[in-house]
């Protein structure tokens, strides 16, 4: 990316996982980094290392508040991402979800800035047409799962965004994340590959929800950045949806494998039912596969890192 200018850069959710990635790509360009969070899922330790930089300002706010800051880009990933939290908190994911939504928008159409909002692939519900593809259809499950609340508040985010551009014209990107992953993921909120390579490295037991042949596409978190700060400065991507992530497929229980491999680990694997892991029942998808032929037809994006080097630079990262 070319530096005309220092931009004020907004990233909400900004001591989070994806979010705090963000802050440090921005600010290694020059750029003026403001990070939004209540730490309710991101971390005070994931920005430490940034709070001495001249560029980076740190504000604690709820985004189900108004906001009134200036900005020329806005990246709003303000919103728990977790089984956990969707699971145990659906009001709080909802409320940040939607109402978040609603005032960080607001906040890009009073300023006229850019803005990327991010969605996720739980967007496609229990949806069986693999690969998914932006314009499918959506297939949620029933109300009384409050696993769908994370999945139904995304869809609305959605309908907001594009909703804003076409009646604003305000610069709106969506992302639809795939299974990001990389260092500074923590194990913590269920997330299964900071939660294997955590168990391995101890000699633990690896626990493997349901029956492991439930298949996901891991990218890793760089190529994600790299897909983001290219879709913003794409002035023909405004008004689209965008899945971002890895096609490279592979079952959980052939990660678990592959993680017990490379961290040379006497772990065996464990399952364990989801309304043990949970304590309640939980729908699963089967399959998650991504097409990616949108963002590579638009901007020219595609991973550059597989799998196992992905796994090879988190386990290196825990050292």
């Amino acid at each position: 990316m070319k530096k005309s200018y220092i931009k004020r850069i907004l990233v909400t959710g900004g001591a989070g996982f994806l979010g705090t990635h963000l802050c440090e790509r921005f600010l290694s360009f020059g750029h003026d980094v403001i990070c939004v969070d209540n730490f309710y899922t991101g971390s005070r330790g994931n920005i430490q290392h940034l709070l001495n930089n001249p560029h980076f300002e740190m504000m604690r706010h709820d985004v189900t508040f108004p906001l009134y800051v200036e900005a020329d880009e806005i990246y709003n990933f303000a919103c728990p991402a977790s089984p956990v939290h969707y699971q145990y908190d659906p009001v709080q994911t909802t409320k940040t979800s939607v109402h978040g939504a609603i005032n960080i928008l607001g906040l890009a159409k009073r300023l006229n800035c850019k803005i990327l909002q991010a969605s996720t692939s739980e967007i496609y519900g229990k949806s069986e047409s693999v690969p998914f593809s932006e314009d499918d259809d959506i297939v949620f499950g029933s109300t009384q799962l409050p696993r769908w609340s994370y999945a139904c508040s995304k869809a609305i985010d959605e309908f907001l965004g594009l909703a804003f551009y076409k009646q604003y014209g305000l610069n709106v990107v969506i992302a639809r994340f795939f299974n990001t992953i990389g260092p500074r993921q923590t194990g913590q909120y269920g997330m299964v590959v900071p939660r294997f390579v955590e168990s391995a490295l101890k000699n633990e037991s690896v626990l493997i929800y349901g029956t492991g042949q439930q298949s996901r596409c891991f990218c890793y978190v760089d190529d994600v950045i790299d897909a983001i700060i290219t879709l913003i400065n794409c002035d023909d991507a405004a008004g689209e949806v965008y899945n971002v992530g890895s096609t490279e497929e592979v079952t959980i229980e052939e990660l678990a494998d592959k993680i017990i491999e490379l961290t040379k680990s006497k772990s065996e694997k464990k399952f364990i039912a989801y309304k043990e892991a949970y304590g309640m029942p939980m729908d699963d998808m089967m399959r998650r596969v991504p097409s990616t032929n949108r963002i590579k037809q638009a901007v020219g994006w595609e991973p550059k890192t597989n799998l196992t080097k992905s796994l090879k630079l988190i386990i290196d990262s825990y050292d």
